[in-house]
């Protein structure tokens, strides 16, 4: 059995389009057809060698979407054949399988416990979380990564309150996910921070109150401006850039204000805050994933999908054939689409080779 697949070959270099030959399962694995693949800016960072050497190339990516199960491996209790499910980074319980190896004409190809560039997958049983039949897989596949971290934070980092104040820095996928999560639970101000008038006007149909677009305005002095100088209850970082995460620190309030940073940043940068800021009462912590337990928290967010008090379909601006995956990436680096999404539903009439 074969599988179209977008993997990566070298760093610095466009995906090659493949077809990959799928190996046996191992007990513990699950063969997904994947119907949507998210593309996450964690996925940029490996393309683009940020995270340093990469000895497993070539290698599967992605780590965010849905499905159908195929088949199930030996003692895999979790799911079955025919169920729908959200593929995610994010552990739940179950097998733990950390690895598999497709070949292409002998060579081997290195896969982790997910991936969801590619049409049919091996995923490892806990990156699995199966769905009600009436959850479209569409949105769905925004479940395995990008929502559950922004509406986490929201939800279990913040256990944000209604007449909040909040600033969202980045507006991305997480950054999108966030401010609908935020208006969802009914906070006062919700301020979308970025560089891109675009994304910021689409945040304002989500639930922003207001807008600021950091290359016109002083941040810390618009915040001022629309909190009477109170400052936030709440920021939320998600560019990576250590300026903003200085800036997001600056802007919360003294006496409870707390600093989320969501943002992946250099491994050897640094960050500086004021000593003082800590000691009257700010707080800065890192998220992982929202805090998301996986297999509570995506259920919980498909019923609130289902029953309208979010809408998941309004993060989806764009979608893409396998074949245009290049495509999708770039305009994502250059902050064209706020979540776009892999339809693997698109037919490839080209497949490139190693």
């Amino acid at each position: 059995m074969q599988t179209e697949a977008a993997i990566l070959v070298e760093l610095n270099a466009p995906l090659q389009l493949i077809s990959l030959d799928i190996p046996p399962l191992k007990s513990g694995q699950v063969l997904i057809k994947v119907a949507y693949s998210g593309i996450c800016h964690t996925q940029i960072n490996e393309i683009d060698g940020l995270k340093g050497k990469d000895p497993y190339l070539p290698h599967t990516l992605g780590h965010e979407g849905s499905g159908i199960v195929l088949k199930t491996g030996e003692n895999v209790s979790k799911v079955k054949a025919g169920d729908r499910v959200v593929l995610t980074w994010i552990k739940g319980y179950g097998a733990e399988i950390p690895s598999t190896q497709y070949s292409y004409l002998g060579k081997t190809v290195n896969s982790g416990a997910i991936s969801t560039f590619m049409k049919t997958a091996i995923i490892s049983e806990n990156r699995l979380i199966k769905i009600p039949k009436v959850m479209p897989l569409k949105e769905a596949a925004l479940l395995g990564c990008a929502f559950p971290t922004g509406a986490g934070i929201i939800n279990n980092t913040c256990k944000l309150e209604a007449n909040s104040k909040i600033a969202i820095f980045g507006i991305g996928g997480i950054g999108l996910s966030a401010v609908m999560a935020a208006s969802a639970f009914g906070a006062k101000v919700i301020i979308a921070i970025d560089i891109n008038d675009s994304k910021l006007e689409y945040a304002k149909t989500l639930g922003a109150t207001h807008t600021i677009n950091a290359n016109n305005f002083d941040i810390i002095e618009e915040i001022k401006n629309i909190t009477n100088n109170r400052l936030l209850d709440f920021a939320i970082e998600a560019t990576g850039s250590t300026d903003v995460m200085e800036k997001a620190y600056s802007s919360i309030k003294p006496f409870g204000g707390l600093c989320i940073i969501a943002g992946n940043a250099s491994p050897k940068s640094k960050i500086k805050i004021n000593p003082m800021d800590l000691i009257q009462g700010k707080s800065i912590i890192g998220s992982w994933g929202g805090e998301t337990d996986s297999d509570k928290d995506i259920l919980k967010y498909c019923d609130w999908h289902q029953s309208k008090k979010i809408s998941l379909s309004k993060l989806v601006s764009a979608e893409f054939p396998l074949h245009e995956i290049n495509t999708a990436i770039s305009n994502l680096k250059a902050g064209i689409n706020g979540r776009a999404l892999i339809n693997m539903n698109s037919i490839e009439n080209e497949v490139s080779k190693i």
